[in-house]
């Protein structure tokens, strides 16, 4: 069945880590799924790696499935080469993501390579 939502694309690739925590904090397993390639790949720690729309989509969905809320790290805007950029933030605790995503035909970017790091928000 065809998830009904319509997810905004990103226009830039320093936007999918803002649609990737928006998209998470409200458990939108296909929202997450639509931030990345087919056949791309995320190292999703302890040395799993995921490969492909159908394992990204069960990893999301175990991560999810506990409700976890994330916050925002600190970007650092995006290095782009022609249709290839490298996007990377910073969180609070030391821990720094690094993604390549790439600009698909129709103008969108999609992360294609994921060095996937945890960055739960702080409780209140």
């Amino acid at each position: 069945m065809e998830n009904p939502i319509r997810h905004e694309p990103a226009l830039s690739p320093d936007d999918l880590e803002k649609f990737f925590i928006l998209r998470a904090n409200a458990g939108d397993v296909e929202g997450l799924v639509a931030l990345y390639e087919p056949s791309a790949v995320i190292a999703g720690g302890n040395g799993q790696i995921v490969i492909g729309t159908k394992a990204i989509r069960r990893f999301f969905a175990e991560l999810l499935a506990t409700r976890p809320q994330f916050a925002l790290g600190e970007q650092s805007p995006s290095l782009q080469s022609d249709d290839l950029a490298l996007t990377s933030s910073r969180f609070g605790n030391g821990s720094v993501t690094a993604e390549v995503a790439r600009r698909q035909s129709d103008g969108r970017w999609l992360w294609a390579v994921d060095q996937f790091v945890i960055n739960p928000k702080p409780e209140d």
